[in-house]
């Protein structure tokens, strides 16, 4: 298995459950959390990019509730 360079988020804090961000090329990001590091998300940076956006706006709100 490759290894990637893993960048922890910046809105993570210093203790556990921290996310970790690797972008080994331009078409591919690659997602983790610390306390499963063995279980990888991927995805582009499109797809990426209109998840977060569609959270901003509160689009996404409703999937928290019961």
């Amino acid at each position: 298995m490759r290894t990637h360079r893993w960048r922890k988020s910046s809105y993570s804090s210093q203790g556990a459950n921290c996310l970790y961000v690797s972008a080994p090329d331009n078409a591919t990001i690659r997602l983790r959390e610390s306390d499963e590091p063995e279980t990888i998300l991927t995805t582009t940076p499109t797809a990426l990019s209109a998840l977060i956006r569609s959270a901003k706006a509160g689009r996404l709100d409703h999937l928290g509730t019961a």
